[in-house]
This record gives C-alpha cells, structure tokens and sequence, in this order.
C-alpha cells in the first residue's frame, strides 16, 4: 500500500542544537511531526507532515477520560558515511498494532506506518546528530480523539510521530545503575494490559519511582502482581541477568512489554555461543546467586537506554554488589556488538538497518 504523503514546510526553522553539550533525552523537538487521522466509516485518512504545533483537544476527548493512548519509541542513527539508518522499525510498527489490538483501538498498516517514519526522518535528516552515543528519537502516538464523554471505545482517533534528537538515556552514560526492589506495589498483572505499550502503565510507576529516587536510587525493579516473587521488568526497560554462564530473563507471559532490544540483544547473546534462558525467575533465587558470587552480570535494555548495567539491587533491607559495581564483560561487548550494528559500523548479519 502507498499513500501520498502531503508536506507543509515550516518558515521557521530552528537552531539545530550542539549534541556534544546541550543534547538530553527527549526535551528538544524537531520542526516538523506527522499526522493522520482515523474516522468510523472512513478508515485512516489526511497523512500529512506539518511544522510541529500543539494540539486542540476537546475537553471532553475520550483520551482524558478513558486512556485509549498507546506509543512506540525508535530511533534513527547517522552512519560514519553519513547515512541515515532505521533500526528494526518495522517491529515497532507491528508492536503498535499488538497494543492498538489489546486497547481496542484502530490498527494501522504497517507498509503505512513505516512510510511515515520514513517521511518523517527524511525531512528531519539535517536533525540526526553527529555526536558519540547521539540519535533521533522517534515518537509514533495514537489517541483517541472526539467529544463524547461514555466508557465506550472513540469513534475518532489521531496517529502523530514526532522526533527528538537525544544523548544518552541516563546521565550517567554507561555507569551501573542503582535498583530498588519494589515489594508493595505492582506495575501490571497477567491478562492485564502490561504487554501493550500504554501511558497508564509508566503513570502507574511513577510514586514508587519517586520514591526510590529519593533513596539514592536510579529505577525500580518490578515483580509479579499475584505472588510478589517473579522478576518482572525496570522502568521502561527488560531485565537480563548473567548467572554462571547463562543469560536469564524474565519469559513473555501478558504483564511484561516484549521489547525489540530485548529480543535483539538474545539474539546477539546466541550468536556469541552465550546460553540463553527465558523464564520465571523469583527473587529470592537472584540474592541467592547474588551473595554465591553465581551472579556475574545484569543490565536492563530498552531502545532509550539500548542497555544499562546495574551494579546493586536493594530488596527488603538486603543489598548486593553485582560485579563490583562495574560495567561486566559481557555486558559490554552485547552494548558494543548492538549499538555499532545500529550506527553501521560492523556488518549487520540479520538485516536489521534500513537506510533511508
């Protein structure tokens, strides 16, 4: 499927920011940002790319209310030849889709979605930085829109992607993290929505969040809604720990987000002849093989952060020290192998970069 695309240039571009010194994460945004809308009746219509502008919503859209809002997050990287590379996007066009199913929203194409990322980027292009560890962020959005207050699905529905040039995810860069193990509160529950990538699932961590950061700490590790026992996920990212020679993670059972990292980074884990497992893992088995020394590595991965060490978990006054609170080796290279495949550095052996 093809769609043409209408483009509204802005007359007023702005400054390109200086990605060695005032890059964040996701503070600065680009001119332009893309749009289309869904009618009842009518499908998905009106693609168009517009200079960036806040929206006029109705007090009474069915968003404010109700949360049908889902997202996707992707970046786009700038090659030493100067190109402009995708990575894996078109799973993040049918992610959308699997969320946009389990919200009871429209689905759309995903030939279309990936056209539109692909519009938007190469109009955006002078906006991909240059600098170590820089991208373009990408935002795809979808929410409902209307003026009708009832505890029904909308009628109308607005898809948008707007773009951010970013620097690393945590200042820190690639230090280890400090987690806290949340023991009360949950983040999802199976037959929940916590495989789908909806707002109310980051709202509803963020007082526990809060409150670790107030400890000193970086994130929050998450556990099973039913038996408080099971490792789940941490903020916005999987987790993956190295115990003796074999990379767990927590298996896709409804309440954990299947990330695109995640699945990239076994992948690479198993070109590398490293064993890797995915299933329950409680708690109380991480500590053990913590304080056994049987615990070499852990790191969490996400396209913001793409993977973060974690150096020490808390969980109910104890506390261990994972790989003397140093970046691991094998952490290392997994984040050296993903990140050069990303920016076209190394051969990429799966077909995972497109060029725009």
């Amino acid at each position: 499927m093809k769609m043409n695309i209408d483009i509204v240039r802005t007359e007023n571009p702005r400054a390109k920011p200086d990605a060695e010194n005032r890059l964040s994460f996701g503070r600065i945004f680009t001119d332009h940002m893309f749009l289309m809308e869904y009618d009842e009746g009518r499908g998905w219509h009106s693609p168009r790319i517009e200079p960036y502008h806040p929206f006029l919503l109705d007090p009474a859209s069915p968003a404010l209310h109700y949360g049908q809002q889902i997202f996707e997050g992707l970046k786009a990287y700038r090659s030493p030849q100067d190109e402009i590379l995708l990575f894996r996007f078109r799973e993040n066009a049918k992610r959308m889709n699997r969320s946009a199913d389990r919200m009871c929203m429209p689905i759309a194409d995903v030939d279309l979605q990936c056209e539109a990322i692909k519009a938007i980027v190469r109009l955006e292009r002078e906006w991909v930085p240059h600098g170590k560890d820089t991208s373009l962020y990408l935002r795809p959005t979808m929410i409902a829109d209307g003026s009708e207050l009832g505890s029904h699905p909308a009628r109308r529905y607005l898809y948008f992607i707007i773009c951010s040039p970013v620097a690393a995810y945590f200042s820190k860069g690639l230090s280890p993290i400090r987690i806290y193990v949340e023991s009360e509160c949950v983040r999802a529950v199976r037959g929940g929505v916590g495989y789908a990538k909806t707002g109310g699932n980051y709202a509803a961590g963020f007082k526990s969040i809060a409150r670790a950061k107030e400890r000193g700490f970086d994130q929050v590790l998450w556990l099973d809604g039913v038996e408080h026992r099971y490792v789940e996920e941490i903020g916005a990212m999987n987790m993956m720990f190295l115990i003796g020679d074999t990379i767990c993670t927590p298996s896709l059972e409804g309440s954990i987000l299947p990330g695109i990292t995640r699945a990239s980074i076994l992948q690479l884990a198993q070109d590398a002849g490293i064993r890797t497992e995915e299933r329950r893992i409680p708690i109380d088995e991480l500590f053990d093989a913590g304080q056994s020394g049987e615990l070499r590595e852990a790191f969490g991965t996400g396209t913001a952060a793409v993977i973060a060490p974690v150096g020490e978990l808390e969980y109910r006054g104890q506390t261990i020290t994972i790989n003397r609170g140093e970046v691991g080796p094998v952490t290392k290279k997994l984040r050296d192998t993903l990140t050069e495949i990303q920016q076209g550095l190394v051969a990429d052996p799966h077909d995972w970069v497109t060029r725009v």
